[in-house]
Parts: C-alpha cells; sequence; structure tokens
C-alpha cells in the first residue's frame, strides 16, 4: 500500500507557500499519496495556545519576517513578504478545495490549492475576491461557475469544521503539518525529516 500523507494547511500560510511544491514532488519520489485538509488555524489556535499573526509581539513578528527572508533565499522561491491582501477571506477558497477533493478527488484540490497560495504570496493576487477566485479556478482547468455554485453549498462548511476538529484531536497545532502514520511532521523546514520517514518504508 502507499504511504500516504495527511496534508493540513492553510491558504493563508507563506510557510505552506514555501513547503507545496517541494511535498508534491516528495510525494511523487516516494509513490506516496497526499490527502489535502485546508482546515480553519483561527478554530485551531483558540484551541492550542496558538496566536493570529496581529496578536503576537512584536519579538515574534520580527523574526518570522527574518526566517522568510532566509527561507527565500535559501530555497530560491519566489515570495512577497508582505502580500497586500494577507490575510485573505479564506471560507470560500477552503470550501472550494474541499469541494474538488469530494467530488473530482486529491490531485485537482491540491493542484487548485497550491494555486491559490501562490496568487497571495506571488503574485500579490485576492483569492478571497470572488472574481480572482474564478480566474484561478479557471486557469487550473475547471468550471468556474459550477465550481463556485458548489463551493456555496454549506455541507462543505461542515465537512471543513468536521477536518479542524480532527485536526485537533491528531495535534495539529500549526501550518503546515504532514501526519504520516502517527508521526507529526510540522513546517516547510521538516520536509527532510518527512522524507527520510517514507524512504525508510513509510
Amino acid at each position: 500500500m502507499a504511504p500516504q500523507i495527511d496534508y493540513f494547511m492553510s491558504l493563508n500560510s507563506p510557510w505552506t507557500h514555501l513547503g507545496a511544491a517541494r511535498l508534491e514532488a516528495m510525494a511523487a519520489r516516494h509513490g506516496a499519496t497526499i490527502r489535502i485538509f485546508p482546515v480553519d488555524y483561527g478554530t485551531i489556535f483558540k484551541a492550542t495556545g496558538g496566536l493570529p499573526l496581529p496578536q503576537r509581539s512584536p519579538q515574534r513578528q520580527a523574526y518570522r519576517m527574518m526566517e522568510l527572508k532566509r527561507w527565500r533565499d535559501h530555497l530560491g522561491i519566489p515570495i512577497r513578504l508582505e502580500p497586500r491582501f494577507f490575510p485573505m477571506r479564506e471560507a470560500l477558497p477552503a470550501h472550494c478545495v474541499i469541494a474538488l477533493r469530494e467530488t473530482q478527488g486529491q490531485a485537482p484540490a491540491i493542484r487548485f490549492a497550491h494555486r491559490v497560495l501562490k496568487a497571495v504570496w506571488k503574485e500579490d493576487q485576492d483569492p478571497g475576491d470572488e472574481a480572482t477566485l474564478a480566474a484561478l479556478i479557471a486557469e487550473t482547468g475547471h468550471d468556474a461557475p459550477a465550481l463556485l455554485h458548489l463551493a456555496a453549498d454549506p455541507r462543505w462548511a461542515a465537512q471543513r469544521a468536521a477536518d479542524t476538529e480532527a485536526a485537533i484531536a491528531r495535534g495539529v497545532f500549526g501550518a503546515p503539518t504532514c501526519i504520516l502514520g502517527e508521526e507529526i511532521f510540522w513546517g516547510q523546514d521538516r520536509l527532510d525529516f518527512l522524507e527520510r520517514r517514507l524512504a525508510r518504508g513509510g
């Protein structure tokens, strides 16, 4: 059986953006599958003692910016350090990802989620704006009016809430988090450890 990576991510997270393509490539190298969960980190932070960025101390905010610059330069991945639309309104894009996951499968959902991240963190776009979101949907090969209509179904909000509670129960507290078996790998800077685990046979 192929190893299965459960991928808990935020569509607002620069760290998720920095790890996105690397995670996909790693899974492909090791024949692993990825299950994507665009969960609500506002709820997760409240449950696990985390704080949204504006509520963190000036010292933590300053260090975050230093780390983003270091990782941008180390990885050679373009990223806007202070995008205009951060944080963007995440609910509708997340519901689109979940609707794709549940109706078309993991790969289309992952592809679209990573396109949303690129729009925010590389292109200074606002996927929380419905017209921008529709363009991203079309660009990734989907029928934008149909997916937006589907994403408005309340079941996807309920599914996201259930996925979020399941994430908390499994020990998730930050983004991105990958879980392989019972082992948790938090942060794009832990992907090397995930790959080592996959190399041992998942």
